[in-house]
């Protein structure tokens, strides 16, 4: 979503996905605005630039494995931009110099390209919505970005991130998407992938876990509570802040008490997908 900070239409039924896990983690009151409120935020540059390097590296798997070189994918990052703008003019309201927007995309790229030779293989699925609710009751959402199903049958959950690595002990959140989307690939076709792998491009260098039946199980319990809290935050209407040192970055600074803000009214719990299901 590109915009200012302004309230939105009513929310759907609420389902759980890493980045939203991590909000409620973090700070429950930021979970609240903006998954419950849907206060839009300022978009920033590097999700734009996320954004258009994801897009052209998904294209480029349509492509005959031949033609997946550097150049080819260099080449398509304008008219994706072109897009993106056309799409949606505001994205462009972050990027102080376009010519150095896509020259930091081109290098993304290139990161890439030097990490992994996309001539020997075919992606099974990318972008994979998964939307739906896991045998504990615990509704979740999301995207994959790419999965690669060996001829042997061993899977790879693939996620590409165009930032900083995290040093390990600042990697939790993203072990716990990766742990995430194995869980949910696993209920949904009965199948552990053999390694999930985050693919940090800028600075060419991988994150590779290999998860087991029972680290799932254990992750899957752990996911339900956390569920559990922020459903009684959310029939009770107490989704109180938490102070950290990434406040700083926070853009409901204006509403939050800890900095002598006030958040609006509690528009009320709009339900999950799996309150829906009970009430059937």
């Amino acid at each position: 979503m590109w915009g200012t900070m302004t309230p939105t239409s009513q929310p759907r039924p609420l389902a759980l996905s890493p980045s939203r896990a991590s909000d409620y983690k973090r700070c429950p009151l930021q979970y609240r605005l903006r998954t419950i409120d849907r206060i839009p935020e300022p978009t920033t540059e590097a999700q734009v630039k996320g954004t258009l390097v994801h897009a052209v590296l998904e294209e480029m798997f349509t492509w005959p494995r031949e033609e997946r070189t550097y150049p080819a994918a260099v080449k398509r990052l304008k008219p994706h931009w072109e897009r993106m703008r056309s799409d949606a003019p505001e994205c462009a309201a972050p990027v102080q110099d376009e010519y150095q927007l896509l020259v930091d995309a081109r290098t993304l790229l290139r990161g890439y390209f030097t990490m992994e030779n996309p001539l020997g293989f075919d992606a099974h699925a990318q972008e994979m919505p998964v939307d739906f609710t896991l045998p504990n009751g615990v509704p979740v959402r999301g995207f994959i970005d790419r999965v690669d199903i060996a001829p042997t049958g061993e899977v790879r959950v693939v996620d590409y991130k165009t930032g900083k690595k995290p040093q390990l002990r600042y990697s939790q959140d993203a072990q716990f998407q990766m742990r995430f989307y194995a869980l949910v690939y696993w209920r949904l076709f009965g199948v552990i992938p053999t390694q999930l792998k985050l693919m940090y491009l800028k600075v060419m260098d991988s994150m590779i876990l290999t998860p087991s039946r029972e680290e799932l199980e254990y992750f899957e319990r752990d996911l339900a509570e956390l569920w559990w809290k922020i459903e009684a935050d959310g029939k009770a209407g107490t989704f109180r802040p938490q102070e950290s040192k990434l406040c700083g970055w926070c853009a409901f600074q204006s509403l939050c008490p800890v900095f002598g803000g006030t958040p609006p009214a509690y528009p009320g719990w709009p339900g999950s997908r799996a309150d829906a299901v009970e009430s059937e």
